[in-house]
């Protein structure tokens, strides 16, 4: 079974930090475009970042500088490392995986909120 599984999410005060994992199982994931994205109740998903096969990366202008997007691919994961979090970081986190526009999965989503 193809699955994405994340974790990491969690309360954590402004200006922390926290780091998001995305495990996938049933496939290889350093063949996959690795996306992160969040989204919050009654807005669109917003890609937040993302790495290619060949481990170029690319961030939205809001994150950029604060947030770094990795992998691990002995370990078939991708990381997103949060820092200096703002209260408008809170979301809902999505890992996503694309594979030549014919593959596509989602994570179940992780929590980050942050407040005080």
């Amino acid at each position: 079974q193809m699955q994405l599984v994340e974790s990491g999410g969690g309360l954590v005060q402004p200006g922390g930090s926290l780091r998001l994992s995305c495990t996938a199982s049933g496939f290889t994931l350093s063949v996959y475009l690795m996306n992160w994205y969040r989204q919050n109740p009654g807005k669109q998903r917003e890609l937040v970042a993302f790495i290619t096969t060949e481990g170029t990366t690319n961030y939205t202008d809001s994150v950029k500088g604060r947030f770094t997007i990795s992998k691990d691919n002995a370990k078939n994961t991708v990381y997103l490392q949060m820092t200096e979090l703002k209260p408008e970081d809170t979301a809902v986190y999505y890992c996503n995986a694309v594979y030549s526009n014919r593959y596509n999965f989602w994570g179940q989503g992780t929590q980050v909120t942050v407040s005080s």
